[in-house]
């Protein structure tokens, strides 16, 4: 049972249960264990909704198009997908918001064909509605298996989590590759740093961004759809329950038509289990 299985499995209401202990569990820090509903409008959340839901069935829409589409102003729409953490996907310059004076390093993948569990390793972070507010996931998938090998969610866009699920990620094994965009989280010195103590290679995505970025926009289509549009959740708790369930039954129950019907468990266990 992983880390987040065990988690999932704790009564985080229960008083007998200190708030260090939870932070603890958690891996996160302890003021996000006093969850208040975000202060904005209704008809901001639901536009946030709108954007979200939008984007995720055609990842390739910029701003323009989504404003065009909701009948909104665009500057609105441009402000809360840059808070949304979201970006069109279609061919064109890459401009994920970064650090100039960060790292940024080539794209690696072209004409390479990922042939074997822990050859390429991706990282994303989505966007997670709340029914009064929402919560950031960012997840590191097997591009050979399709396989979840970790994850972690935020309440806020700091770096933390990031860092988090990326350790946690290489106890269980380490890629020759790990490919991103060149958003200011995997372009920081702290990201950077544990990749190259790990000795894995760094690529990060060029112009077509629609290409590399093809398995996690499916997972992340999956996840909304089967799971997080389905059970609205209310808390952060109610959240981090249900998709740990859900990443459990994508991992180990759920067949891949691009996998011949197989599950990503089957194809990653064939070099390492993940550690407990």
């Amino acid at each position: 049972m992983t880390k987040n299985e065990r988690n999932a499995l704790v009564d985080f209401n229960d008083p007998e249960v200190p708030i260090i202990k939870q932070a603890e569990l958690l891996t996160i820090n302890r003021s996000s264990l006093y969850y208040r509903p975000v202060a904005v409008s209704l008809a901001e959340l639901n536009l946030r909704r709108q954007i979200d839901e939008l984007y995720t069935r055609n990842p390739y829409y910029g701003s323009r198009k989504i404003a065009r589409v909701l009948k909104v102003n665009r500057k609105k729409v441009q402000r809360l997908m840059r808070e949304m953490g979201i970006q069109a996907i279609y061919p064109g310059p890459n401009l994920s918001r970064r650090n100039h004076k960060q790292s940024v390093y080539p794209y690696l993948l072209n004409n390479v064909t990922v042939s074997y569990p822990n050859h390429v390793w991706g990282i994303d972070i989505t966007y997670i509605r709340l029914r009064h507010g929402w919560m950031y996931l960012v997840a590191i998938i097997d591009l050979y298996s399709r396989y979840i090998i970790s994850w972690e969610l935020s309440q806020t866009l700091e770096i933390d989590f990031v860092l988090t699920a990326l350790k946690r990620a290489l106890r269980q094994g380490k890629p020759d590759i790990m490919n991103s965009d060149q958003g200011s989280h995997f372009t920081s010195p702290q990201y950077i740093g544990l990749l190259k103590k790990a000795n894995v290679q760094i690529s990060m995505d060029g112009k077509n961004r629609a290409i590399d970025n093809i398995f996690i926009e499916r997972f992340w289509r999956s996840l909304k759809y089967e799971e997080v549009y389905l059970k609205d959740y209310q808390t952060p708790r109610e959240a981090r329950i249900g998709i740990t369930e859900y990443i459990r039954f994508y991992n180990y129950d759920r067949p891949h038509q691009s996998l011949d019907y197989r599950i990503p468990s089957e194809l990653y266990s064939t070099v390492t289990e993940p550690a407990a």
